[in-house]
């Protein structure tokens, strides 16, 4: 499939995601276009919202649209109630967001960024935006995950969150973690399309783990934030970290440095002081 084709693909799946998604009112059940039989809106209630037709609305979602105006986008993505993060997503999808970026691989990490992040006495890692771990600090070995015993190749967050038995055990807000991290990549895999390392990476991820492939089958997008990460490490106890992502490291917007800072309020800056590094 052509890089044109498969991208107005995604944009159409995204876009039946988000109908199916919404529901209607009860007095909507039953209407003009007869009884409901499909979760969500129907093709026709999006389009005479968004104000368009419905033959062009369906083969928007059926990826036989190549091109529209950012207004008609615009009135679709309000008659779909999307959130900011959604919003900012399909402008990417439609053209009207910023250009796709070349992929940084891992043997093109500039040495003194490991420098950096080994000064750091916070568990700190540097990913690309499949997830992948490009370098991370001894504490983060430590701490949050044995990156040194897990080969290169399987050295992706996305998959360690759901794959390492160690990991998804003492990840005591798991779930809200994985949605993150699920959205996180759904957002990177529909906005880089051509990237021939993702479809073989989804694929055996929604072979081998049933949450993966029901949180990547709802299409939710995420940007990225703040996120609260709660640990119970059998050395330290409890430990509550926020992770913050400093994007656009060395100028390329593929990398950014993910630090896991104590939660303030909590013993974890007071154990982590005293953790023999």
């Amino acid at each position: 499939m052509a890089l044109g084709q498969e991208k107005t693909k995604i944009l159409g799946d995204f876009l039946k995601s988000r109908r199916e998604r919404m529901k209607p009112a009860p007095a909507d059940v039953v209407g003009r276009f007869g009884r409901r039989r499909t979760p969500g809106l129907r093709r026709e209630e999006v389009a005479q919202l968004a104000g368009v037709s419905i033959t062009w609305y369906t083969w928007l979602e059926q990826g036989r649209v190549t091109a529209t105006s950012r207004e008609v986008i615009e009135s679709i993505g309000r008659a779909l109630q999307l959130s900011p993060e959604e919003h900012h997503h399909l402008l990417h999808l439609a053209n009207y967001g910023a250009e796709g970026n070349t992929i940084r691989h891992a043997e093109q990490l500039d040495p003194l960024l490991q420098s950096i992040i080994d000064q750091l006495h916070y568990p700190a890692i540097i990913a690309n935006h499949r997830t992948e771990v490009l370098a991370f600090n001894r504490m983060a070995s430590e701490i949050i995950a044995d990156f040194d015993a897990v080969p290169a190749a399987q050295r992706v967050m996305a998959r360690l969150i759901f794959m390492d038995p160690r990991l998804r055990g003492q990840l005591v807000n798991w779930k809200a973690f994985a949605e993150y991290t699920v959205g996180r990549m759904r957002s990177s895999y529909d906005q880089t399309v051509g990237d021939p390392w993702f479809e073989p990476f989804v694929r055996e991820m929604c072979e081998k783990d049933e949450d993966f492939r029901t949180l990547w089958r709802l299409h939710h997008v995420q940007q990225k934030k703040v996120i609260h990460y709660t640990l119970d490490h059998p050395g330290a106890g409890r430990l509550h970290f926020q992770l913050i992502s400093f994007a656009a490291i060395n100028g390329d917007p593929n990398l950014h440095c993910c630090v896991f800072t104590p939660e303030p309020g909590t013993d974890t800056e007071q154990t982590l002081a005293h953790w023999p590094i």
